[in-house]
């Protein structure tokens, strides 16, 4: 059964969530929040959208396929652990760099945050994964 109003909503709220998402996962840095949970809020909003229409149609607006989302994030961690090797420490020591951006001022960029972002494309990419597995009709 398809809801009109419910697909007229999940178009208006697809890209509100995405940004919500994007907002925890900055915010957890120094609050509650981070990778892990703004890769389920991604991943819920795929899944709205799967309810709303089909999963067809929700891997077409993804545009990209859960588990290349898996393998980017688990590189994307992967190398940010291998930089603190490459400059001497352990392997996940956290390494800073300060740049100057302009409009922001100086800003801190830090290894963590990038395992972070490897959390939230992993997190989103296994939880989009099992979401359409389930939603697909045999």
């Amino acid at each position: 059964m398809t809801s009109l109003i419910l697909q007229t909503a999940v178009r208006y709220l697809l890209p509100l969530l995405l940004l919500f998402s994007l907002f925890v996962f900055v915010r957890g840095h120094n609050d509650p929040g981070g990778g892990f949970v703004g890769g389920l809020i991604a991943a819920a909003a795929y899944a709205l959208y799967a309810i709303a229409y089909d999963t067809r149609a929700a891997r077409r607006v993804l545009r990209i396929e859960p588990r290349v989302l898996i393998g980017l994030g688990l590189l994307l961690a992967l190398g940010s652990g291998v930089i603190g090797m490459i400059k001497g420490a352990p392997f996940m020591t956290g390494q800073w760099n300060t740049v100057t951006w302009y409009g922001l001022g100086k800003v801190e960029i830090g290894t963590p945050m990038f395992f972070d972002a490897g959390v939230y494309l992993v997190v989103w990419g296994v939880t989009t994964t099992i979401i359409f597995g389930l939603a697909e009709e045999e």
